[in-house]
């Protein structure tokens, strides 16, 4: 990994803010899926949660190019799986919904730890989900139209939790874990050898200060040979 390399992914690890996500509820469309991904990558979120209803094929290949490199997606079976899950991580749940109760979505303290529920292009978030949420917000419009593209509305509310954030220091420290922090630098500044050890089941080595990897001989050995000859090595 090049020093120029090893700089730039350290910086984005010292931005990610691991208590801050959002949650694509039957999101279907690709582009849809593709830009919510990219702007979760461009505020610092390292990992967002998905359910599908019906075939989940719709974050393969490179629909979000590139940003799934950099953002983990957490897929759930169901709404209700999501939510036990980020509330698991002490997480307020903020749905994009028009009630009665609805709050301008500036009005929320994102600088808690937060998830952002995002529902289907067309119905919208679930009634399940709305009564998961602990807050509904709205983004003012003064058009003929009351409602905003679904990656616009999350790329707004994000934008908006990135500015609080930013006043109150939250940037610039980092936070995330360092087993996540050493995968991170072993994919993304080794990504040949990342792919060789998904491959053949191999443990991804340390990455150290100079973005070097640090294995054993034995590891070297099996990444240049095949499965059922390093068999011979553990024997």
């Amino acid at each position: 990994m090049s020093p120029e390399r090893l700089a730039r992914i350290n910086a984005m690890l010292d931005m990610r803010q691991p208590d801050l996500t959002i949650c694509l509820e039957d999101v279907h469309k690709p582009h849809n899926l593709s830009a919510m991904i990219r702007t979760a990558d461009a505020i610092g979120v390292p990992e967002v949660h998905a359910v599908f209803l019906g075939e989940d094929n719709r974050l393969r290949g490179g629909t979000a190019t590139g940003s799934q490199q950099w953002v983990k997606v957490n897929r759930h079976q169901s709404i209700g799986d999501a939510v036990a899950r980020m509330r698991e991580q002490g997480m307020q749940v903020i749905a994009t919904n028009l009630s009665e109760k609805a709050v301008d979505f500036r009005s929320i303290d994102y600088t808690k730890p937060t998830a952002i529920l995002m529902g289907q292009e067309k119905t919208g978030i679930s009634q399940e989900a709305l009564a998961l949420a602990d807050h509904d917000v709205i983004v003012p419009m003064v058009g003929m139209v009351q409602s905003l593209n679904v990656s616009v509305a999350s790329a707004l509310l994000l934008y908006e939790a990135q500015r609080q954030r930013q006043a109150a220091g939250m940037y610039g420290q980092r936070r995330l874990d360092e087993a996540e922090c050493q995968r991170l630098l072993f994919e993304g500044g080794h990504p040949i050898f990342a792919r060789i050890c998904r491959q053949k089941g191999l443990p991804y080595p340390r990455i150290d200060e100079e973005g070097q990897i640090q294995a054993p001989e034995a590891w070297w050995q099996k990444v240049q040979m095949s499965p059922s000859a390093w068999q011979h090595l553990d024997d």
